[in-house]
């Protein structure tokens, strides 16, 4: 055996392995090949973000010059057309042009409760990004919106945010993103709707004008398709509570479960009540916030669940006129099957194009159950 002072022993090649540092093995366990793979298929796409931006530029450019082109030639083969006539007519002031009707805050509040970032896999985490970004979207240009605020907003979620998307939700306007639970984000909610800058009675709640309704008067509600009880509608001053999960039915009841030991009321969307499915339902935690927006806005569950819920989905309406039992027997068929859905990333928003072009780096897993997932 050679003695610790010796050299080691050369190879063949006249090449020697450098000594093994056996601390460094028992601190720092070896990388598996995938997580390898993946580390590397990050860095690589990090590396193409300028040239795929400067793609886009491109793209951008010749799209508006094969517009503009299009119209050049329009003119020429029809001079007394409508747009040869538009365009002889004086360009009106971009102040006087009309502006797209604005959004009108109303004085109700939707938590998204991110309190599970230990117990979802990366690509989880990367469709729970997406969908709290669709849900941010949908809430900012929807005729009617809520106060939004996203809570226990750390660990690799936040870490996404800042570095794969940019930091661009700093520049978000309408939401407040919270370190702490959705309990401290129920109770910063009511203060808010105790402000000048609640929002006002308008929409689905200009009917509760005539009411005695107050900043008071509103409920704490989390959502979720284990509770027995069913949502009838949305209340002014109230705050629901959305759990931003997505575990692919590993973890069944936790958000019931959580909302329990906290004491705070339950409930579910009446989805089973209005729909029947030809397949298992499914919806998005982005889907839910739309569902809620369009019922702030129209005031019917059976629209809201139309317009919101995708097509490919084959949901349709109930008949509103069957006999009560059958009507129950549908209830408990289809009430209680909320998952969470596989969805495609990288669809644009309406003014925040920018913060989805790095969504395009992993396809979306599935997503938002009601609360949580059966």
């Amino acid at each position: 055996m050679a003695s610790p002072s010796e050299e080691p022993p050369l190879a063949e090649d006249g090449w020697c392995e450098p000594p093994l540092d056996t601390n460094q093995e028992q601190s720092e366990p070896p990388m598996s090949k995938n997580k390898l793979k993946k580390l590397l298929r990050d860095q690589k796409w990090e590396e193409g973000r300028e040239k795929r931006r400067e793609i886009r530029r491109i793209k951008a450019k010749a799209k508006k010059e094969r517009k503009r082109a299009v119209g050049d030639n329009n003119t020429l083969i029809d001079p007394t057309s409508e747009k040869r006539k538009a365009s002889t007519e004086p360009d009106i002031p971009a102040s006087k042009k009309p502006r797209p009707a604005k959004s009108v805050l109303l004085p109700i509040s939707i938590v998204i409760d991110c309190d599970f970032d230990d117990l979802m896999l990366d690509g989880e985490r990367t469709s729970l990004a997406s969908q709290v970004t669709r849900s941010y979207s949908e809430n900012n240009k929807a005729s009617f919106k809520s106060h939004l605020f996203v809570s226990s907003f750390g660990g690799h979620l936040k870490q996404r945010f800042d570095t794969v998307l940019a930091g661009h939700h700093h520049s978000w306007t309408g939401v407040k993103f919270l370190e702490s639970d959705f309990e401290a984000a129920a109770d910063q909610a009511a203060e808010v709707m105790k402000t000048d800058r609640r929002g006002r009675l308008a929409g689905a709640f200009e009917k509760t004008r005539d009411k005695q309704v107050t900043s008071t008067s509103g409920e704490v509600v989390y959502l979720t398709s284990d509770s027995p009880e069913t949502l009838t509608e949305l209340k002014p001053y109230s705050t629901y509570i959305i759990g931003g999960i997505v575990d692919k039915n590993r973890h069944k009841g936790i958000c019931y479960k959580r909302a329990m030991d906290r004491g705070i009321k339950t409930a579910k969307l009446p989805i089973g009540d209005y729909m029947k499915m030809t397949s298992r339902f499914v919806l998005a935690t982005n889907h839910v916030v739309e569902i809620m927006l369009r019922w702030l806005e129209v005031g019917e569950w059976a629209k809201a669940f139309m317009e919101a819920i995708p097509q490919r989905k084959g949901g349709v309406l109930k008949a509103l006129n069957q006999p009560s039992e059958t009507k129950t027997q549908e209830q408990e068929t289809d009430s209680g099957a909320v998952e969470q859905e596989q969805e495609d990333e990288g669809a644009a928003l309406n003014n925040n194009a920018h913060m989805l072009s790095v969504s395009d780096h992993a396809a979306e897993a599935p997503g938002y159950h009601e609360g949580q997932q059966p």
